[in-house]
């Protein structure tokens, strides 16, 4: 494929992931024993807070698809690629599942997130170009970050949002998986001023996406 196809191809990606609805391959995750839309209601306000959160959560997840595309579209190892792609197909059930709760819950997904997946697609080829290790590096510790970004989520989730909870554990576990996919496949340790820029651009969008 020449330069100007793999362009092509790159910028239809960056589209369908932005602007497309997303369809999952796995099950919406829900709570065990759920029967109704939600097991208590919640008041307006819990609503909104869950939407906003959720908001900010998809927009990580089109960030991660913008990551694991400009990944991909420069790495060299045959594994290195397959933990990219298996990574990437996880990401964009959780893409799906963030879009489909946001909408759920009244809201919309935000108007930054092209913005937001320029940014991280241009990460992802940079990481991408340094070699596959560096790569698995950048990959861990994002997943690392997410994690943690996820952990704070779940603390500030209303009590009586159980359908949201469900799929922001998933997500969750699914996170770990990949880090520790990444740090068994050689995984270069990032500097710290890199990890303190990504936890800097991170708060920059968790700001912003939570309210537009």
């Amino acid at each position: 494929m020449n330069l100007i196809d793999s362009l092509i191809c790159e910028l239809d990606a960056g589209l369908r992931n932005v602007f497309a609805k997303p369809v999952a391959s796995r099950p919406l995750p829900v709570p065990v024993g759920l029967i109704a839309p939600e097991t208590a209601p919640m008041a307006a306000e819990e609503a909104a807070e869950s939407m906003r959160l959720m908001r900010v959560n998809h927009v990580g997840e089109v960030c991660a698809q913008a990551l694991y595309q400009g990944q991909l579209a420069v790495a060299r190892d045959v594994k290195t690629r397959g933990i990219l792609d298996h990574a990437a197909r996880e990401e964009r059930d959780h893409l799906a599942w963030c879009a489909s709760r946001v909408e759920e819950l009244g809201g919309k997904t935000s108007l930054l997130s092209p913005l937001f997946y320029a940014g991280a697609w241009t990460m992802g080829v940079v990481s991408g170009l340094a070699g596959d290790k560096w790569s698995m590096g950048f990959l861990v510790e994002t997943e690392r970050q997410v994690e943690a970004h996820l952990d704070r989520h779940l603390a500030a989730l209303p009590a009586t949002d159980h359908r949201t909870r469900a799929i922001v554990e998933r997500m969750r576990l699914d996170e770990i998986e990949h880090g520790n996919s990444g740090e068994a496949a050689g995984a270069i340790p990032l500097p710290l001023p890199i990890k303190a820029a990504m936890r800097a651009t991170s708060k920059v969008m968790t700001a912003t996406t939570y309210w537009v």
